[in-house]
């Protein structure tokens, strides 16, 4: 579980409990003023040994970028609404697959299917499933079965 504290204050605490050992307290008592396990001050005591403070600073996570310009972006948005079938998929539906495989046609980026719900909901767009009925469902004998035939046979 990731403690709690900004990176900075994270930071500062691991380069407190080093200085603090460096003059004379012991590691047990640093753990315990500090609320870590005594193990952590040690791993932090070794790291700074090995690489100074320095290497207690914080490290910023990566966090990737879209590969896809604010053009491509438009254009896409253009290609979804235009339909499925315009690209050659037997139905209208998009699916994240298929729209995997319009990317890496049109711009030569390669997405997994699985990420593209991100960039779809940064785009605005939701998860739709469509609706599906039977072709053969009669909506006025559905509407007289729950109005009629259903109180008739429904115990009590």
């Amino acid at each position: 579980m990731r403690p709690v504290g900004s990176a900075s204050v994270l930071e500062e605490r691991r380069k407190d409990a080093v200085r603090r050992m460096r003059a004379g307290e012991r590691p047990i008592d640093v753990a315990r003023d500090l609320g870590v396990s005594p193990q952590a001050v040690h791993n932090w005591k070794r790291t700074a040994a090995d690489g100074g403070l320095r290497a207690l600073n914080s490290v910023p996570q990566h966090v990737p970028t879209c590969r896809m310009s604010s053009s491509q972006k438009r254009n896409l948005r253009t290609i979804l609404r235009r339909g499925a079938m315009t690209y050659g998929f037997p139905t209208d539906l998009w699916t994240c697959d298929r729209i995997a495989e319009v990317i890496r046609k049109e711009f030569g980026i390669s997405y997994h299917s699985a990420h593209l719900g991100r960039l779809l909901r940064a785009m605005g767009y939701t998860p739709q499933k469509p609706k599906t009925e039977a072709r053969e469902r009669d909506p006025k004998a559905a509407e007289h079965f729950r109005n009629v035939t259903w109180r008739l046979v429904k115990k009590g």
